[in-house]
């Protein structure tokens, strides 16, 4: 294993392509790269489908770019990954396939593709280490969407080790921040837990439910952190092995419930209907690997949620204009 690449990669004056720049990950990246002084490449869906092949490759041989960071997903919460499960399976493996590919065949220089944690084993060992893929069965409800982000890693690796080629691959925990998606159906917990606690709080309710039974664990990063970790992975990692990014903390449910009701001001009851899926027992990344590469996350839960509810307020305020 060479952790650290031999010579730091450079981002200044490089044309970098953000794929996916306007999801979360996306525009966390965009605001971090401003300071990169690099050449910033976007494209929206409606010029380029990235499932669209033929579209890819000529884009990719008109702009030429040095660096990609492939954070366009088609992505969701339980109830999205396990209702649009052939959508959640077809999307994200011709994304990975038609921009990982395009990288290669136009001259990237360096990739950077990004997992999810849920592709670990349903019952892996915790905390979740990067060597644990592909020991033992998924999720049954985020399959589809787990082994389309395993065959992006595996094909990050298979052009390293075919070609060369110096693509890495990246792992998240559970994300926040701004530009989460707010949907009452299809959000992740954090902001779907933001907006039905906000709601309660304008409309007066004395009770807010929260799905499962609130003992599930999960760790929570706020999105600046990660971009953060990918900017400084970009610039010094080189090797096929993942990386976890997270912040090695975990919380339950039901007490991050109780850190986003007090942030967001409701003080009603918090009950919990367990007819819904709990999803993963726990899921807390082990960071060992990116601490001995030199990076930390530095937001506390506490003030990552209050950025978080503030985002919320306006952009749900934009929304309304």
């Amino acid at each position: 294993m060479r952790p650290m690449a031999s010579t730091a990669f450079e981002l200044k004056g490089k044309a970098v392509f953000v794929a996916g720049h306007r999801g979360m990950v996306g525009s966390a990246l965009m605001r971090r790269l401003a300071r990169e002084q690099a050449d910033l490449l976007t494209v929206s869906r409606s010029e380029v489908d990235l499932r669209d092949q033929a579209a890819v490759n000529a884009w990719f041989a008109a702009k030429r770019p040095q660096a990609v960071f492939l954070a366009a997903a088609k992505v969701g919460g339980i109830v999205a990954n396990n209702t649009l499960r052939a959508e959640f399976l077809y999307d994200n493996l011709a994304i990975s396939a038609n921009v990982i590919q395009a990288a290669h065949a136009n001259g990237c220089e360096k990739l950077m593709f990004f997992g999810s944690s849920c592709i670990y084993p349903r019952l892996a060992p915790q905390p979740l280490r990067e060597d644990s893929m592909l020991t033992g069965p998924l999720e049954p409800t985020n399959e589809p969407y787990a082994i389309a982000k395993i065959a992006g890693i595996k094909m990050a690796e298979a052009y390293r080790s075919q070609y060369g080629a110096d693509f890495i691959s990246v792992m998240p925990t559970n994300l926040y921040g701004p530009g989460d998606n707010y949907h009452p159906e299809y959000s992740h917990v954090v902001a779907a837990l933001i907006r039905r606690f906000h709601e309660a709080k304008v409309s007066g309710a004395a009770d807010v439910v929260v799905w499962g039974t609130g003992k599930p664990r999960r760790e929570f990063l706020y999105v600046d952190d990660l971009a953060d970790a990918c900017i400084h992975l970009m610039k010094t990692y080189s090797s096929p092995e993942l990386v976890n990014i997270g912040t090695g903390e975990d919380i339950t449910i039901a007490e991050f419930a109780r850190v986003v009701a007090a942030t967001v001001g409701y003080r009603g009851e918090i009950s919990f209907d367990t007819s819904r899926p709990d999803g993963t027992p726990r899921k807390l990344l082990d960071v060992g690997r990116l601490a001995k590469l030199g990076w930390r996350a530095t937001t506390s839960l506490e003030d990552g949620i209050k950025l978080a509810y503030q985002a919320y307020l306006n952009e749900t305020k934009q929304a309304a204009e």
